[in-house]
């Protein structure tokens, strides 16, 4: 026997019981972003791989273990997607929306790739929702406290119960360079004791020391930090600024001191939500400011041009809800055929045609088991509202017998009249 392809690991299937979950969040989703000012963008599942090692960092854990690349015979390498604001950075920059508009609004919802290894709540191909402020002179606090809002309003309207914001300030560009100077320092006699992973990091990025979740790291970094050591006044009135919008949302916070974000590119406001029943692994979502990407990847030095964005994991929110799957979306009608007679099928087959060209979703049973049991039990399977009967004496008067499945009433109905009738029934 030929061995079963199994589906790759660390992805799965997205089964049509779940299809309905994903396309309600979806168009959830999509309604309270488009309420906000916010487009869809759809940029492709890979770049070049140089997009990705130039915004998020050569010292970045994405870059360095989790980047899919693949192969190709040209010399210039292409990788899957690791996530969406380089993407979306690259095609504002390459459609001149930095000319078109001073502040450019995307969402995007679609898979992203990582090859890490895959537990609970984290997958190789796993689903954002994702979006991204970009624009000259954008950076504004109430920029941030917008963004901020809305993701916790989708997570809200998405299901999502008691969900944590933890927000942090990493400072401008300088403040932060300034800051890995005085990390390192503070740090530099500790270094024997940091773990494997964090010992490699103290020499290539700093910042990722302080979010290590190896206990022993975390505690020789609250013996000697307690927050960022952020050098710039306007740092500094930046996040008090955005504290004070949040406060007047009502939108509750914690000042997360060790937060720091695993890319590069980011600068000034970054945030993190947590939510329950994700395990380890709880960040629902995430994102914060960036000052400099633009300008990394091509971008006008003197157009000052900056983001701020998050993106929100869908897997992850199903877990969170803990919704799995739902029951199928109910089909309006199902055609049952009561003779084996091909003149019979052929009729309710022009019959199904005529209402599913007027958009009422209809089935009917075209081979094996077409005994009238099996059509019938089917019908039931797909939640069918109404059951269209085709028999003997029907054919013979050209109606068909329409049958209500929710109060068990049946009427005649002339075959060219059913499209009204299931109309007037509020069909379609």
């Amino acid at each position: 026997m030929i061995p079963k392809i199994a589906v790759p690991r660390g992805t799965s299937d997205i089964l049509p019981d779940a299809i309905p979950l994903w396309e309600g969040m979806e168009s959830q989703a999509r309604k309270i972003l488009k309420s906000y000012g916010y487009r869809e963008i759809r940029t492709p599942i890979y770049e070049e791989t140089a997009l990705f090692k130039r915004s998020l960092g050569q010292t970045s854990d994405i870059v360095n273990k989790q980047l899919l690349e693949l192969a190709t015979s040209k010399q210039e390498g292409y990788a899957l997607r690791p996530e969406g604001t380089a993407s979306v950075v690259r095609s504002y920059l390459e459609n001149s929306f930095d000319k078109k508009d001073p502040l450019s609004k995307f969402f995007y919802i679609g898979p992203m790739f990582r090859g890490e290894r895959p537990q609970k709540g984290r997958l190789r191909q796993f689903h954002q929702i994702g979006v991204e402020a970009i624009g000259p002179n954008s950076a504004s606090p109430y920029l941030d406290a917008e963004v901020i809002a809305l993701a916790m309003h989708l997570l809200k309207d998405l299901g999502v119960k008691n969900s944590k914001l933890k927000i942090n300030s990493l400072g401008s560009k300088e403040s932060k360079e300034k800051a890995s100077i005085e990390l390192r320092e503070r740090l530099r006699a500790h270094k024997k004791d940091l773990c494997k992973d964090c010992q490699d990091r103290f020499e290539r990025n700093i910042f990722r020391v302080l979010d290590c979740k190896n206990e022993s790291c975390r505690r020789i970094v609250a013996s000697i930090i307690k927050h960022l050591p952020l050098s710039d006044g306007p740092s500094r009135l930046h996040f008090e600024s955005v504290q004070r919008l949040l406060n007047d949302l009502g939108i509750e916070y914690e000042i997360a001191p060790y937060l720091v974000r695993g890319l590069d590119y980011y600068s000034y406001t970054v945030f993190e939500i947590t939510a329950e029943g994700l395990g380890s692994q709880d960040a629902i979502g995430a994102g914060g400011r960036y000052a400099d990407l633009v300008e990394d990847l091509g971008g006008n030095p003197k157009a000052n041009i900056a983001g701020i964005g998050f993106a929100l994991g869908i897997e992850r929110i199903l877990l969170a809800t803990g919704q799995i799957q739902d029951t199928p979306t109910a089909i309006d009608a199902y055609m049952v055929v009561m003779e084996s007679d091909s003149d019979y099928q052929r009729e309710a087959f022009k019959i199904v045609d005529r209402l599913r060209k007027a958009h009422l979703n209809v089935d009917m049973t075209y081979t094996g088991d077409r005994s009238v049991k099996s059509q019938f039990s089917r019908a039931n399977k797909l939640n069918a509202r109404f059951t269209l009967i085709l028999g003997e004496e029907e054919f013979k008067n050209r109606c068909i017998a329409v049958k209500d499945m929710t109060n068990r009433t049946q009427e005649n109905v002339k075959m060219e009249n059913v499209l009204e009738y299931l109309k007037k029934k509020g069909v379609g």
